[in-house]
Order: C-alpha cells, then structure tokens, then sequence
C-alpha cells in the first residue's frame, strides 16, 4: 500500500542525487556495463568484466548482510515467481543486446551524450509503462500469476539457513569466496595506468556504492526497507512523475514534492547520468553522438521495449535482480539473473557471431 510523506528533507533529495551520480562516475569512468560483461565472456572470451561484476556481488553480498544482521537495514528477498523471473529476464536479456546497454548501461551512456541511449532511456520506460499499467498487463499478470512457496524463497532457506544463521553465512561466504577466486583470474592486483579505472577498482567501487546504497536507500526513502540499487522501477516511477504528477509507485513510499508524489529512487536515478556527465567531461569523453541511421535507432527502441516489458515482469534488471536482489540470495533473483545471461548470449550469438561465421 503506497504511503504519503507531505515532508520532504534536503537529505531525501540531496542523498538520491549524490549516491546515484557516485555509481553514475564509476560506471561511467570504468566503462562498466553488464550487456558488455555478459556478452564479451562468449563473443570475444574476455571475462574481465563480468569479473567486475562477480567481484561486486561478492563485496555487496558480505556488507549487506552484515548490516542486515546488526539491524541496519532491512533486506527482503523477492518471492519466486518462476514463469515471470525466467521468460521477463531472458526476454531483458535479449533486448539489452538490441538496444546496446543494460539498464544502468543505457542510463550512464545517456550522460555521455549518446543520444541512442536517451532513446532506450525513453524506450524502457515505454515498455515498463505498457507492462505495469497498460496494454501488457494482461501477459504481466498471467506470468506472475504462478508462484513457488508462500512466502520468498532463498538459497540459504533450502539449506535451512533461516533458522541457522550459521548455514546461512556458510553459503554467503562459500559464494563470495567462489567469485573472488574466479576472478582472480583476471589478475585484479595488477593494476595497469590507463584513462578510467581498472576493472578491479570499478568492481570495488561499485559494491560499496551497493551496500551504501541499501542503507541510503532506506534511511532516507523507505523505513524498514532497504530498496538499494536498481534502475526499472525508479526509471518508471520518474517518467510517470513527470507525464502524470504520480510516481504511482506500489511497493515504495512516496512523498510529496509541490504536489508531486515523488520516490528517493527517482532522484538516485537522476543522479546516475549527472555523475556520468560530470566523469566524461573531467577525462574529455563527453560529445553529443547520434545513431549511424535511422534502422540502428529502431533497432534500439525496440530493444529498450523488450527490455521495460522483461524487467517489470522479472522483478527487476541486471542490476535490480543481479546484484541487489541476488543480494537476498532469493530462488528468483538467481533464476531471472541466469535468465538474463542466457538472453544475452542467445541475442549475441544471432546479432554478432552466427553473421560472422556465415562470412568464413
């Protein structure tokens, strides 16, 4: 049930943007994406930054729920709703090759001045919108219509870690542990000099932004919820703000801004491009780009709409369900996470490979 806030603190706004310009700098200035992370692992075999991405799950899963333990925050894990975690992130998947970023990619990339990623910005609202409240419905409730177990479903749960929370730390420990060793193998102590920051600082950076965010995210926006990183929501929440004056947020607080209900995510979300702005001005990145021709900008926009339509069926995007939900270690965090990944590979090998080896 949503909640009203008629007061608003400076912290409430200034928090939001200045979290969500930090991890727009760090995604901008270590040209961290997760399209990229998963599609380089099988199209050109470079793991480096899906080691960024293992790395920061690690860190996010070891702080967030070492916070969550001393009463800090609150996490909650997303129930399993397989039908909607599995088809909403493989479809998420496939578009994000389309429409050439993720959800965090398209937003960061906006702040560049790549005016395609402005279009899938715009896109991916349009599919959440059409999911949430409009001609998709229909399909988003039929897939979420199918539910596993009454409550969230979690890793540890299975193991009977809700009841032990030693069980409970042995799988966190055991999956962090299994990340850092795999990423090892991109010698992440060998930092070279170069223009942004190497993969193992953005990883670094980028998971304590993670576990910072919980906390600003809770603190400051939603009491008793630590809501953390994601971009689907917050993306839908801000264009309805200012297409309709409501966040209509249904999960969330919101509050009450010169008559427009507002949530702290919608300014973490304009933060992100700011602080994406502000790193490529610094190192001279920043230039207005426009699409090559107007087939590669429909190609975008269509990709940016399975993308709105995959997430808000999934529960969230790479990031929403990636690393802060599979920060829960929920069933269905993992499973849209996987599904995510096969989307990707599956586009990347019809739109990338199968062309090139049709050449040969």
């Amino acid at each position: 049930m949503e909640t009203i806030v008629e007061s608003v603190t400076f912290g409430f706004i200034i928090s939001g943007l200045i979290v969500g310009g930090l991890i727009g700098f760090i995604l901008q200035r270590g040209r961290f994406c997760m399209n990229s992370a998963f599609r380089d692992t099988i199209f050109i075999k470079d793991f480096t930054l899906f080691h960024a991405y293992i790395v920061a799950l690690a860190i996010m899963l070891i702080g967030s729920n070492l916070l969550d333990e001393a009463g800090i925050i609150h996490l909650k894990a997303q129930s399993f709703y397989p039908l909607a975690n599995i088809i909403g992130g493989y479809i998420f998947g496939l578009g994000i090759v389309l429409a050439g970023g993720c959800g965090s990619g398209i937003t960061y990339k906006g702040g560049e001045g790549q005016i395609a990623s402005l279009f899938a910005v715009f896109g991916f609202f349009l599919g959440i919108g059409a999911t949430t409240n409009g001609i998709l419905n229909p399909v988003y409730n039929l897939l979420r219509s199918v539910k596993i177990g009454e409550g969230p479903l979690t890793l540890y749960g299975i193991a009977g870690g809700e009841e032990n929370p030693a069980i409970k730390w042995g799988v966190i420990l055991l999956i962090s542990a299994l990340c850092i060793l795999f990423a090892s193998k991109s010698k992440p102590f060998t930092i070279r000099k170069s223009k942004g920051f190497y993969w193992s600082i953005t990883a670094v950076l980028l998971g304590i932004m993670g576990v910072i965010t919980f906390w600003a995210s809770e603190y400051f926006g939603s009491p008793g919820f630590a809501r953390g990183m994601n971009f689907t929501t917050p993306n839908g929440e801000l264009f309805f703000t200012i297409l309709t004056g409501d966040a209509r947020s249904r999960f969330f607080p919101m509050y009450d801004i010169l008559g427009f209900k507002v949530t702290w995510a919608e300014f973490f979300y304009i933060g992100v491009p700011l602080g994406a702005f502000i790193s490529a001005k610094i190192l001279k990145e920043f230039a207005w780009k426009t699409p090559r021709d107007a087939k590669e900008l429909l190609t975008v926009l269509g990709g940016s709409l399975m993308m709105g339509f995959g997430a808000a069926t999934a529960g969230g995007c790479n990031v929403g369900q990636g690393l802060t939900g599979f920060t829960t270690l929920s069933i269905g965090s993992i499973a849209a996470t996987i599904a995510i990944i096969l989307g990707n590979w599956t586009m990347v090998y019809y739109k990338f490979i199968k062309p090139m080896n049709d050449m040969e």
